[in-house]
This record gives C-alpha cells, sequence and structure tokens, in this order.
C-alpha cells in the first residue's frame, strides 16, 4: 500500500545510520535525515518487533496482571500483553499472551485497534484484541515476569485509573471501550 501523506508535507530522507544499542527487546538507532531546505537534522528512534494485547472479560469482570513496572518505578494494573516474536502474527501472540500471563484462553479474538505507542520515537506497534469468550487454560509467565492477575469490576477499573494504578495507552483504551460495550453490547 503506497504511503498516505498531506499535500506539500517534506518526507524526510535518511542519509545515515547509526546503531547505538541492541538488546533482547528494543535496540536504538540514531538517523541523520535531510530537511526540505537541505539542512540535516538527527531523529533518535527506537526499534521495537511491537506487541499484542488482550481486553479479557470472565464473567462480565476485565483480566488483568499487575506487575512492578521499572521505567515507572511503580506496580501498575494492565490487561495482559507481550511483544511480537520475528514474523509472528498479532492474534497469536495476543493468545499466547492471555493465557500465559492469566491462565485464561480465547479463541475468539476480535482485533479492537491497532495503533502506534509512541510515533515521535518509536516505530512500536500494538495490537488490541478483544474477547469476552475465555475458558481456563495454564498460566506460564515469562521466568522474570511476576505477576499477580485479578480480574476487576468497571467501577474498579475507573477508580485505579483516577489513582494512577492504572495508566498505559493500551489499559485505557481498553477500558473506555468497555465502557462503550457497556452501553451499546457492541464493541
Amino acid at each position: 500500500m503506497e504511503e498516505q501523506h498531506a499535500v506539500g508535507l517534506w518526507r524526510e530522507e535518511t542519509v545515515k545510520t547509526d546503531e547505538i544499542f541492541k538488546g533482547k527487546m528494543i535496540s536504538l538507532q540514531v538517523d541523520t535525515v535531510t530537511l526540505e531546505d537541505g539542512r540535516t537534522a538527527t531523529r533518535e528512534i527506537v526499534k521495537h518487533p511491537g506487541a499484542a494485547a488482550v481486553m479479557a472479560l470472565l464473567d462480565g469482570k476485565l483480566l488483568v496482571v499487575e506487575q512492578f513496572r521499572k521505567p515507572l518505578e511503580k506496580f501498575q494494573i494492565e490487561i495482559p500483553a507481550g511483544k511480537l516474536d520475528p514474523g509472528e502474527d498479532p492474534m497469536t501472540a495476543a493468545a499466547r499472551e492471555l493465557e500465559e500471563e492469566t491462565g485464561y484462553r480465547s479463541n475468539d479474538l476480535k482485533l479492537l485497534s491497532a495503533f502506534y505507542t509512541s510515533p515521535g520515537f518509536a516505530d512500536e506497534k500494538l495490537y488490541v484484541y478483544f474477547t469476552d469468550q475465555v475458558e481456563l487454560g495454564i498460566q506460564n509467565p515469562d521466568e522474570d515476569e511476576d505477576l499477580k492477575v485479578d480480574a476487576i469490576t468497571i467501577e474498579q477499573a475507573e477508580q485505579y485509573i483516577q489513582q494512577g494504578r492504572i495508566s498505559d495507552a493500551k489499559t485505557i483504551l481498553a477500558v473506555y471501550a468497555w465502557k462503550l460495550y457497556i452501553l451499546t453490547g457492541q464493541i
């Protein structure tokens, strides 16, 4: 598909890329780009393989996990999510993460939304799926994950947003989609 852009906007062309860091989850590069007037500028870019998350309802409650988030230096309540493996289908990753993190599985996932998390400096695309058809599976978190699983009400979710215990975009999106689902019966 051809890239869509506004008429009259300049597309920055990359002159040089310097790889700064390559980790297990992300890499950091600095691109030198040309501007419309011929000058050059630098762009610091975080490369990420993408991620998938699931807004899963169990008996009218939202399945969430609570875990410590080192970049924030605090515990966060979030919908289950994880990064995509190379070449992995996002829906497959979402189903895997739901079961690994919560111990519940679903064969009925619907794409709720896909979005770039921080397009000013990162290429991470996050796919958020919805299901209200879950069954007990086997919880198997990653060896470095320490998770507490819970099923919360819409009132709890709203309270956790107010308290900052839910403060990530994917979970806030899920809570607002859930409110719409409660009002209309549709996602």
